[in-house]
């Protein structure tokens, strides 16, 4: 295998750990205003993803600087073209961050509300975004010969983009309220099963809506085997939440995510940035990549980091794996 290509799908696996772990986040985060009936509900729900959710962002960081160092040019057409999507991005990480730090600093009611609200908007902007951002790369977006971005905000916003965001939402969201049914206990626990039936259900429908448009547009056999996979294993997670096997649930509900990600990069391969008015000007992993040189170094460097950076992570979850309950909140005030 050639470089460009093992680096075109280690970045399709960091991304794939991304969606996984902060897609979980983004989910408990938007489920505060379905499962949080009062502050000791929602201070529940934050704790379930509280010493975490920072850790699992930083997967974006090194998905970002891989796709920065493998294929500059990628980089710079996505990140220029796709600028205020990505600013939205961006700007709703940080309020959902500093919510999660200010959030506790005063006893006032509408003080924690406000800082509520920014939680679950930072939750569902990026949530949709994303889903809208890798659509439209799927898709193609209009190039010039110097692979830059010849399009419109609003250009993105196209009914194929919007219902990749609107599956990425469902997505992360039924993933989130999964890992509230698996990380508490008692009545919280309850409804957060009942609550990921009602989602999953329109999870399925428009996820398959999704996947199905993917694979005879822009598809091919493997990348139905890819989707084919990712709806078994969303139903699957679906059976496995009502029979209460969270734990199945939740693993069910990482392999959809995983192998919807997958589904996308493998109708992409070999393009990495498709070209919607001329398939000369797009780019592919063979004129968007770096040097051999530059591919090596990067290379032995994730052989030897990638494991510890698991290992540390694995490590983390096992420690903090406690569900956690009303009680253990309120016993935590006094």
């Amino acid at each position: 295998m050639e470089l460009n290509t093992l680096w075109f799908w280690i970045i399709a696996a960091l991304f794939v750990g991304y969606f996984v772990l902060d897609g979980f986040d983004f989910g408990v985060g938007m489920s505060l205003p379905f499962l949080g009936r009062d502050d000791v509900d929602r201070r529940v729900l934050i704790n379930t993803i509280g010493p975490v959710w920072d850790l699992n962002e930083t997967w974006v960081i090194v998905a970002g600087a891989a796709l920065f160092a493998a294929f500059p040019e990628w980089y710079a057409t996505m990140f220029s073209g796709f600028y205020l999507a990505l600013l939205l991005i961006l700007l709703a990480l940080i309020a959902r961050g500093v919510s999660f730090e200010y959030r506790h600093q005063r006893p006032g009611a509408e003080w924690k509300r406000g800082f509520d609200r920014m939680i679950v908007a930072g939750s569902a902007i990026p949530a949709l975004l994303w889903g809208v951002a890798f659509a439209n790369v799927v898709r193609g977006v209009p190039l010039d010969a110097g692979f830059n971005y010849t399009g419109t905000f609003f250009d993105l916003l196209n009914p194929y983009a919007l219902l990749g965001g609107l599956t990425t939402l469902l997505l992360f969201f039924t993933h989130g309220v999964v890992f509230v049914s698996l990380k508490t206990e008692g009545d919280i626990r309850r409804r957060a099963r009942l609550l990921a039936v009602r989602s999953g259900v329109a999870t399925i429908v428009v996820a398959a809506t999704f996947l199905a448009w993917t694979v005879l547009a822009y598809g091919s056999p493997a990348t139905g085997i890819l989707a084919a996979l990712a709806a078994v294993a969303l139903v699957a997670a679906f059976i496995a939440n009502l029979r209460e096997a969270e734990g199945w649930a939740f693993g069910l509900m990482a392999a959809t995510i995983a192998l919807a990600v997958l589904t996308l990069f493998a109708s992409l391969f070999p393009d990495v940035m498709p070209a919607s008015n001329d398939p000369a000007n797009s780019l592919t992993i063979a004129n968007a990549s770096s040097t051999p040189y530059t591919l090596e170094v990067m290379s032995w460097t994730a052989l030897f980091a990638m494991p510890v950076i698991l290992l540390y992570q694995g490590w983390t979850y096992w420690i903090l794996r406690k569900r956690l309950s009303r009680k253990t909140i309120e016993a935590a005030v006094h």
